[in-house]
């Protein structure tokens, strides 16, 4: 087709006069404005740049809206006061948006507005796409106008900043999250945010001209097609909680006398010239917040702060978490070099995760003096809204601990780690969901997770194993997962239209695994990682058979997928290929069956002719129905008994756990949760990546627990898609009493049970109005009505 030439928007082809161009309208009709670049900056590379607007109102407006984004990062000042963050972390065909309404910080008079855009370059983290360094912010309509981004916008290269980079060998593992940030203050520009800042030596920012200029273009925007640069969508999810929180202790000191006072703001740390200190802050449990040092004096000084979720000995092993006799610190590192300015804040660009803090100062010829040093805790604004507890009263303290798990591993998108990774995988996802639906009430990041997903898939069919990410990488047996975290919404939120969506998401990821199957009726050689579980038998976590192909556990994993994509199609989609699924389904379950089933050993193998047995397969065997239902019960006792099998990790028993409950043995769930007593006997303050020696401290796939008690233990689960009908089903095991309240789309669902005297149960049942249920009990059920109830059995 031939080559049109568009006014309005960068195009490639024949070029367009400048006295054609013609800016484009957006939002309420105002000029698309200009994303603007630092001049003479290559544009990938590493920076910190500021860039300035100062204007001028008759009046203080009653409302003044501008969307705002950048790309790597920004941070946006209103006279001096931050309003915005972002931009939410995605993809460049899904570059996002913030709206602020700047009103409130708004005067009549002389006004700026100020941002801090920032580039990692080469040390960005892997979950960071980027297209350039770049600004942007645009006015809603023609009166916010006057402050679109464009040449009379001012920048400057701050020379203060450098990055640190991150070894992760050095540290314990593979390291993607962002570097660590040395600020010289001798070349900072102190005050640039706040309006009365000089910025006679800041220049220009820099701007295409005429059809050549990016400008703000909404996703899907040119009416001739084109997707360049950025296609901007607005942010779905709100601002991110920040909050101070304070070191709880000094726990070593080395060249100077302190106490925790500095910590608290009563009083200074004061490190005389010529000499060096060193503190090790404790704050009492895990977090992820951005550091805040305040200082005087000190020229010539050198500050270093070093991070860490635990300390280590000699060995290399962490030990009680609490205790710090015999071991070092080492991590994460950021560095301050005073001027000898008063009162001068250090804040880094990016959060850090933490436990330990290691305060390092070596002085010039000037004392220090520190006034300050804190923390704002940064995380998604989730509040909770379940509740848990029992007659067993370490299970409050698990409880606690999944949760700021699970808290520690949300943001602007979930996180695997966020000490090491800050990457948002599947298999680690779907888990954190569920931990999200069942104890809160907002579901905004569950389904930015399902879209993200979504985004990721290949023209072949699946997904990427994590994403957002830079670095693609393909896990195909996180694929299936997928499709079940849509089936999981399908069930905890009624929003038909919405999950329809996604159908051929979940058809492309299934018609992959089909292309697999071989003249054997099970899934051939499986190629990228296939990974399964972190177990220790396992290279890579990839079992028997992943690579070579013939394994039990993954052709089970598809049918898993096969039999929710079945009930999804069913109701949404096609009913034929439901009936296609399910006959899928049934033959590579009956393969398994044929192939895989040893009767000797009363257990599935992991590859067909095998010697070796594990969890994870005979798990996978109850979730599917290889095994008949009836020797489901027996099946999991062995899988518990058996000390010869593979032995599932912290991730996988969130299956384990479920096939027990499937199989009719949902009251030992509790006595399955021993190693996360352990956890806490270790000084644990969010549950671990895998078991010791672990890299992370911090890893939601292991705060599932939670949902299990709200889920298993009280029992409560949808009874029909959308959560339109609920069923109760304790499950109690050695508990006398429990407590739970499950957040639901109409309102709490709160039950409470005790034990009776012969057996029996008796409690409290409330429902939201709207919803209706059944409560089931030992083999009997009874009918539940919205309001309040009492149940005895």
């Amino acid at each position: 087709m031939s080559c049109v030439c568009v006014v309005g928007w960068l195009v490639t082809g024949v070029g367009t006069a400048a006295a054609q161009f013609q800016a484009p309208q957006v939002f309420d009709k105002a000029p698309a404005a200009l994303w603007v670049f630092p001049p003479g900056a290559a544009g990938n590379e590493f920076g910190v740049f500021h860039f300035r607007r100062v204007f001028e109102l008759d009046a203080r407006p009653s409302t003044f809206v501008v969307h705002v984004s950048a790309d790597n990062r920004y941070r946006l000042f209103v006279n001096g006061e931050p309003v915005s963050s972002g931009p939410q972390r995605s993809d460049l065909m899904h570059w996002r948006y913030e709206t602020v309404d700047l009103a409130p910080r708004l005067r009549a008079g002389r006004n700026v507005l100020a941002a801090v855009v920032w580039n990692w370059g080469d040390e960005k983290p892997v979950a960071q796409f980027s297209r350039q360094t770049a600004f942007l912010l645009q006015g809603n309509s023609p009166r916010e106008a006057i402050v679109n981004s464009g040449p009379e916008w001012k920048v400057l290269r701050n020379e203060g900043y450098t990055w640190i980079p991150v070894p992760g060998p050095a540290i314990g593992g593979y390291y993607a999250a962002p570097p660590g940030e040395a600020i010289d203050a001798r070349r900072y520009p102190w005050g640039w945010e706040h309006p009365d800042y000089p910025q006679d030596d800041w220049v220009a920012a820099q701007a295409g001209r005429g059809a050549r200029a990016r400008r703000t273009q909404l996703r899907a925007g040119n009416p001739f097609g084109e997707a360049g640069g950025w296609q901007l969508v607005p942010r779905s999810i709100p601002p991110m909680e920040e909050s101070p929180v304070q070191f709880a202790s000094v726990r070593r000191t080395e060249g100077v006398q302190a106490n925790a006072g500095f910590l608290q703001g009563k009083s200074e740390l004061i490190v005389p010239s010529r000499s060096r200190a060193v503190l090790l802050l404790d704050q009492g449990h895990l977090t992820n917040a951005f550091p805040v040092l305040e200082t005087s004096g000190g020229a010539g000084s050198t500050v270093a702060l070093v991070y860490a979720e635990a300390l280590k000995d000699a060995k290399g092993n962490k030990g009680n978490r609490n205790g710090i006799e015999g071991k070092t610190i080492a991590g994460v590192r950021d560095e301050f070099r005073p001027d000898g300015g008063n009162r001068r804040r250090f804040q880094t660009l990016w959060f850090r995760t933490y436990r330990y803090v290691q305060l390092e100062i070596t002085t010039g010829e000037e004392p220090l003096r520190v006034h300050d040093l804190h923390g704002i805790f940064v995380g998604y604004p989730f509040e909770l809204a379940a509740q848990f507890s029992s007659d067993l009263a370490w299970l409050a303290d698990m409880w606690a601990i999944n949760w700021r798990g699970a808290r520690l591993c949300a943001w602007e998108t979930y996180f695997d780690t966020p000490y090491y990774e800050q990457l948002q995988y599947v298999g680690d996802t779907r888990i954190q969901a569920l931990i999200t639906l069942y104890m809160s009430n907002d579901d905004r990041l569950v389904r930015q997770a399902i879209e993200h997903f979504d985004f990721s898939r290949i023209p072949e069919g699946i997904t990427a194993s994590r994403y957002p990410s830079d670095l693609g990488q393909y896990i195909p047996t996180f694929s299936p997962i997928w499709v079940a975290m849509v089936h999981d919404f399908w069930m905890h939120r009624d929003a038909p239209d919405y999950v329809r969506g996604f159908l051929p998401g979940t058809r492309s990821v299934l018609a992959w695994f089909e292309r697999q199957v071989d003249d054997t009726g099970l899934l051939g050689p499986i190629s990228w990682w296939p990974y399964v579980d972190w177990a220790k038998e396992w290279g890579r976590g990839v079992p028997p058979g992943g690579s070579e192909g013939h394994s039990t556990v993954i052709s089970l994993q598809f049918v898993y997928a096969l039999d929710r994509a079945a009930e999804l199609e069913q109701a949404l989609g096609v009913p034929g290929l439901a009936d296609h699924y399910r006959s899928l389904a049934r033959k590579v379950r009956d393969a398994v069956r044929q192939r895989s089933w040893d009767q000797a050993k009363g257990l599935f193998r992991d590859t067909p002719g095998g010697t070796t047995y594990s969890q994870q397969a005979n798990v996978m065997a109850v979730l599917t129905d290889a095994v008949a239902a009836g020797d489901q019960a027996a099946l999991m006792e062995r899988v518990l008994s058996d000390t010869t099998l593979t032995q599932s990790t912290y991730y996988f028993s969130y299956y384990q756990f479920e096939a027990l409950r499937k199989a009719g043995l949902g009251d030992r769930y509790v006595e399955q949760l021993v190693p996360w007593r352990g956890m806490l006997d270790l000084g644990l303050t969010t549950v671990p990546e895998t078991p010791e020696p672990t890299r992370s401290d911090s890893h939601a796939w292991s705060a599932h627990p939670n949902y299990g008690l709200l889920a298993t233990v009280v029992g409560v689960r949808p009874a029909e898609p959308g959560f339109k009908r609920v069923r109760i089903e304790p499950h109690l095991g050695p508990l006398q009493r429990v407590e739970g309240r499950v957040p639901h789309p109409a309102g709490t669902i709160s039950v409470t049970l005790a034990r009776t005297a012969g057996g029996g149960l008796r409690g409290e049942v409330t429902l939201p109005q709207g919803l209706e249920g059944v409560f089931a009990w030992n083999g009997k059920q009874i009918a539940m009505r919205p309001g309040r109830q009492t149940v005895s059995f």
